[in-house]
């Protein structure tokens, strides 16, 4: 059974910084890709950064390049997401998600294992 669970978002200020993490439970975890995907009231799913099995290849979308990193810790069955200089539109609900193979997938619905969200609100 994989679990996936997020932690770190919070309320902070615009300018600021946050970094999300994602435990992952199951089997494999080092076989998949992973992505974090936010979505803002109203809005729709969009992927803000996914990453391939091994690290290599990772894809942002523009609003964020630049500004988010998104890493892997395979040893630990652990995703993250470094979030700086943070402003109010990036206020969103944050998931992390796990693909069905181990390359990065750049729409929602290649992403079959979803961890529960975790909020993010930033403050002007």
């Amino acid at each position: 059974q994989v679990q996936l669970v997020e932690s770190g978002g919070g309320l902070m200020q615009a300018g600021g910084s946050l970094r999300l993490s994602c435990a992952a439970s199951g089997r494999g975890f080092s076989s998949y890709g992973m992505g974090w995907i936010r979505q803002a009231p109203g809005g729709e799913r969009e992927i803000v950064a996914a990453i391939n099995w091994s690290g290599t290849n990772t894809y942002y979308v523009d609003s964020v390049k630049g500004r988010f990193t998104i890493s892997r810790d395979n040893a630990k069955n652990a995703l993250y997401l470094q979030m700086n200089s943070l402003k109010p539109e990036d206020t969103a609900v944050y998931y992390c998600a796990r693909t069905w193979d181990g390359s990065m997938q750049l729409v929602a619905v290649e992403y079959n294992y979803w961890g529960q969200g975790t909020q993010v609100t930033v403050s002007s």
